[in-house]
């Protein structure tokens, strides 16, 4: 009943139009439609938390799957308890590009936005 599960959650992530648009080049890119971001959250950084990206081509049963038009973001249920509300976008600036979670539920967050503590 992991489906249940998933249908109880109080605020989803969101998953930007900017961020699903990088997505969309990349399965471009690499020419597999399956491609999805996996979003997720590793102990470490400097501030005890750290989000990680990578792409995937396979889903977990368990994993929360975020659609944003035809492309996907999935999240294991370990790093979901502590993404809930955020927002993952995608920016590109002087620092470069790249994905980046805007989190409420950090009470920390080091300078680069790679790690928190909640």
């Amino acid at each position: 009943m992991s489906g249940t599960a998933q249908s109880f959650v109080p605020t989803p992530l969101i998953f930007t139009d900017a961020a699903a648009a990088r997505v969309r080049a990349l399965v471009i890119e690499e020419g597999n439609a399956a491609l999805k971001l996996r979003v997720y959250v590793t102990g470490g950084g400097c501030s005890g938390f750290q989000y990680g990206f990578d792409f995937a081509d396979n889903l977990n049963d368990d994993d929360t799957v975020i659609e944003n038009g035809d492309v996907a973001m999935v999240i294991d249920p370990l790093s979901y308890q502590y993404l809930v509300g955020s927002t993952v976008d995608f920016e590109e600036g002087l620092a470069g590009a790249r994905f980046l979670i805007k989190n409420p539920n950090a009470t920390t967050t080091c300078g680069c936005g790679a790690s928190f503590t909640v």
